[in-house]
């Protein structure tokens, strides 16, 4: 299931590895200064954070995976992970150095988890049902993020 931004998440990555390793050779053949003493200290290097297009989608993409991974706990037996994995994964690829973006989905995803744990303590059948429409959702919102953003 979690293909569906695979393209997207090479893409950004591929780009913040070029830009960094661009950064990083133009520094080394930098002439190196001549007294540290009168050299003042470089500011850290940080990458602007600029939203892509597809940012509204992909935070609620984040919410509806928090919102499935608990409900899915709730009803199997033995717990599983697979989610919040999928879930850690995507925002790894996707907001390397942007902490904000980072934080924005890790908020989005507690969310989506917080909510239906508010609400169901047990798997019951409209727990069951909620869990199937979220993950109808989710693969809604991949496949357009895809099919819309991903060439």
């Amino acid at each position: 299931m979690m293909t569906f931004g695979l393209t997207i998440i090479r893409l950004t990555v591929m780009t913040l590895l070029i830009a960094t390793a661009t950064t990083a050779a133009a520094q080394k053949t930098a002439a190196p200064p001549q007294d540290k003493a009168q050299t003042p200290t470089p500011a850290p290097v940080v990458a602007e954070e600029k939203p892509t297009p597809y940012d509204q989608r992909l935070i609620r993409l984040a919410e509806v995976l928090g919102s499935v991974h608990y409900l899915r706990n709730l009803c199997v037996k033995e717990p599983e992970d697979v989610w919040r994995r999928s879930m850690q994964e995507l925002i790894d690829k996707e907001t390397v150095n942007e902490e904000n973006r980072r934080e924005r989905m890790t908020a989005a995803f507690n969310r989506g988890y917080r909510t239906f744990a508010s609400v169901y303590t047990t798997c019951t059948q409209p727990a069951i049902v909620a869990e199937q429409r979220y993950r109808a959702e989710g693969a809604t919102l991949a496949s357009e993020i895809v099919a819309r953003f991903g060439n």
